[in-house]
């Protein structure tokens, strides 16, 4: 039989609707004063800002994405080549210190150690006599990106709302009272560069221009320029000195523009003046609501993608800052979904198309010389930050990310020759604007050489996610430029005879049994990268139909590299020598890399494996820094135990300072300590992971469902092949309805409790005609087609059942349980 919907665009909308609520939104009953983590952020991935709140002194912290110390520069040490032998040899025979020493004379670099973000400064809105207020509320509606603040004094309402528009590129500000006349403030802009200039630009417009900082030999050329421009209804306006002073206004609407010099990494000769006036004129000329309505409209087109139901407590109707220090005592499950979407509007407001990728702070730093320069640490910082791009539906937000690692493997080619005598690109564990690769900080953090490889499994990734066959031809050579480096740089280990990374380490961990040196050779996340990286070229050359022998070659140094090992304490080894400590509970866990995000360690391929990367994760401990908790959270989904992984986003969401570890702040940034965004992204990625799960041959439902979370929902969810999860309902624990899309056709393989029953039909949705026409049909489909290939049972583990049902490009497939 078929039965008619009334449009496609009615089905997705009505799976939409169920996001629009209160649940989605950050709120306090008091200001932030003058604490930067209880200020809320926002941002369009090209600027970003910090909204205080605050009654009298109201700030408005800003960053532009490209305002960075430094200018255009290299930093690789040409020394490194010539003492390669003696190092490599000195670690064979057990001398890490003495290897360690040259590293430190001979690779990590005498130049600079990397750039520093930097802030433009601060929009101050000074108020007068407006103490005595009441009813004060402020809010970030994370479904809008928008903030707002309200209050009373006199028995005048008193409105503000700020967004930072994205189709605009602009900050919007718009102040506002519900009598007449009641506005008054003085605005100006304020600033920490050495090098600035405060002036007024007209009646109504104020600008602060500036050079970034020197920094370590390098330099400071980036010059940037913030306009801001002052709509008035009623009221009077006058500019005076470096401010802008208004008196009995009815409404206020603030415009401003912030661009700088920068146009690559090579290339800062933009006109910085030029470009933010340019918006500012295109922005001031257009009304508020109008802005207001196309920002909201462009944000949602990503953010509505996705909608989380884990149902709802009284808990959920308390302030942010209350409900974060009664979680891990309370039931609040609307607060993880909270957490959860806070981590993608993160991610879309920190990284637009065209734009930078997020750095450690995302797109948000107050401080001149912030912790670790608010760089790209790319030995886990940086991947983790993308994690949740593909999974959640984000795949646009990923492109500045895969931009950088083409960049990188431009100047990585003149590393890897100079610094290695290596074909290909490298990176290390560092980067900034510039796209730095030689090594930083010190043996212990710089000499590791993988920073390259993992992101290069970024590149695969989207291919996965996507399909899109013109894509991974476009970055195919940057693929098979990382492993051209490692086919290069590979060295054979005497003891053993297998090809291993050697200088290399454990990233940042140090074994005791090296006499406390990071030093090795052969790591066993070395060993699991390079591993990944050979794998994924010979896979796309397989897909593009080229360079076979290539390919072939790859196979064959593949089947040298050494082997995962189970250690004396039944843990996954970190080092090629049997070397754990079970009492270490450094928060660097890198060998499990292999677990996620990498697949090479599955209950059902590597059992074995898999058991001893569960021993690890006891041996080391819950504790630890905000990202460190956030990799936990997908660790323990993969290990498919929901109730540990809810347990670490406990840990998580615990205000900073209360327990052991890192943590999070009022306004939800993770906490390293200090403020680290990666541990956001990590966490989203992780809650996804307990959901669904699509890295090891199926698409898993509920491989890690955690007993708190009975009943719940969840929608528009994407999987690698090309699937996403229209529509996933859950009651009792129990799968109630799954609806998923093919996007590209094959077989979709689903992964399942075996206690779950199917209902023997399912339904194949179709779209009728072009892909415009709003109507579509369903089939009910006579015989079940989804047929059962293998049921597994794994200790510890629930028994699961693998089906499959042939799907056609553009099919909804419905599932239903008993």
């Amino acid at each position: 039989m078929k039965i008619y919907f009334i449009t496609i665009l009615f089905f997705f909308g009505f799976t939409l609707s169920a996001q629009q609520t209160d649940d989605l939104k950050l709120w306090y009953k008091t200001p932030s004063g003058k604490v930067w983590e209880n200020a809320l952020p926002i941002g369009n991935g090209f600027q970003g800002a910090m909204v205080y709140g605050n009654i009298e002194k109201e700030i408005f912290q800003l960053n532009e994405a490209t305002v960075w110390s430094g200018s255009p520069n290299r930093n690789d040490n040409p020394n490194a080549k010539q003492a390669l032998d003696d190092i490599r040899k000195l670690l064979f025979q057990g001398e890490y210190t003495k290897a360690e020493k040259l590293i430190n004379e001979n690779i990590i670099t005498k130049k600079s150690h990397g750039q520093m973000f930097q802030p433009v400064g601060n929009l101050e809105l000074d108020f007068s006599n407006q103490q005595g207020y009441t009813d004060y509320y402020r809010e970030l509606d994370i479904e809008k990106a928008v903030t707002k603040t309200v209050y009373k004094k006199a028995g005048v309402t008193y409105t503000r709302e700020a967004f930072m528009s994205f189709p605009d590129r602009v900050l919007v500000i718009q102040l506002s009272a519900n009598k007449p006349g009641k506005l008054s403030f003085t605005a100006a802009f304020t600033s920490q560069h050495k090098k600035q200039t405060l002036s007024v630009t007209g009646n109504n417009e104020i600008s602060l221009s500036g050079t970034t900082s020197d920094h370590e030999g390098v330099e400071g050329k980036v010059k940037f320029n913030a306009l801001a421009r002052f709509k008035v209804k009623g009221g009077r306006v006058n500019a005076a000195g470096n401010s802008v002073k208004i008196e009995g206004a009815d409404t206020v609407v603030i415009y401003v523009s912030i661009a700088s010099n920068f146009i690559n990494y090579q290339d800062i000769s933009g006109d910085e003046n030029e470009i933010a006036k340019s918006f500012l004129d295109k922005a001031s000329d257009k009304s508020y609501n109008k802005m207001k309505k196309d920002h909201i409209a462009y944000y949602q087109k990503f953010f509505n993608r996705v909608s989380l139901d884990l149902g709802k407590t009284a808990a959920s109707k308390l302030p942010t800052d209350e409900r974060l220090a009664n979680f891990r005592n309370v039931s609040d499950p609307s607060f993880v979904a909270l957490y959860y979407q806070f981590g993608r509007y993160l991610l879309i407001s920190s990284s637009q198309p065209g734009g930078q990728p997020a750095n450690l702070q995302g797109i948000w730093n107050q401080s001149m010389k912030p912790a670790w320069d608010s760089k790209y640490t790319i030995n886990i910082n940086t991947e983790m930050n993308y994690w949740p791009a593909e999974k959640t539906n984000l795949s646009e937000m990923h492109e500045p990310l895969l931009k950088m690692i083409g960049e990188l493997a431009e100047t990585g080619k003149e590393t890897a020759k100079v610094m290695y005598g290596a074909r290909g690109w490298m990176a290390h564990h560092n980067t900034d604007i510039w796209r730095i690769n030689g090594a930083v900080d010190g043996a212990t953090w710089g000499v590791w050489n993988a920073g390259g490889g993992w992101l290069s499994q970024h590149l695969w990734e989207h291919y996965l996610y996507t399909g899109n066959k013109q894509y991974l031809e476009s970055v195919y050579e940057v693929l098979k430029g990382s492993a051209d480096f490692y086919a290069d740089f590979l060295v054979k280990d005497p003891a053993n005879g297998w090809l291993v990374v050697a200088p290399g380490n454990s990233p940042e961990n140090s074994p005791a049994a090296h006499q406390g040196s990071a030093m090795t050779a052969g790591s066993t996340m070395d060993n699991q990268i390079v591993f990944d990286v050979f794998s994924s070229v010979i896979k796309a050359s397989e897909i593009l139909e080229k360079d076979t022998e290539y390919a072939d070659s790859l196979k064959t140094l593949r089947k040298k590299l050494p082997p995962m090992q189970i250690g004396k304490y039944n843990q996954l080894q970190e080092w090629l020598d049997d070397v754990d400590d079970p009492k270490d509970n450094h928060r660097h866990i890198s060998h499990l890399y292999g677990l996620y995000p990498s697949n090479q360690i599955s209950p059902y391929r590597t059992p074995e494996l898999f058991a001893a990367a569960k021993n690890t994760l006891l041996q080391r401990g819950d504790v630890s820094t905000g990202w460190s908790m956030g990799w936990k959270v997908n660790w323990w989904a993969k290990m498919q135990d929901g109730n540990h992984a809810y347990k670490l986003i406990k840990d998580q969401l615990t205000p900073v300072g209360v327990n052991e570890g890192g943590g999070t702040y009022n306004n939800l940034f993770d906490a390293h300590p200090p403020f680290q965004i990666d541990g956001n992204f990590g966490c989203t990625s992780g809650i996804t992971e307990m959901l669904v799960q699509s890295s090891d041959g199926a698409i898993h439902i509920f491989p890690a469902l955690p007993d708190h979370w009975t009943s719940g929902r969840v929608s528009g969810l994407k999987t690698r092949g090309g699937f996403e999860i229209v529509n996933l309902v859950w009651v009792n624990s129990k799968l109630k309805k799954l609806v998923i899309k093919s996007q590209l056709g094959g077989n979709l393989r689903l992964r399942m409790d075996s206690n779950t029953k199917l209902k023997s039909t399912i339904q194949l949705e179709r779209a009728v005609g072009k892909n415009s026409n709003p109507f579509f049909e369903t089939e009910e489909v006579s015989q079940p087609i989804i047929s059962s290939l293998s049921s597994i049972k794994v200790p510890d583990l629930i028994p699961t059942t693998l089906y499959e049902v042939p799907t056609k490009t553009g099919q909804v497939i419905t599932i239903t349980a008993n």
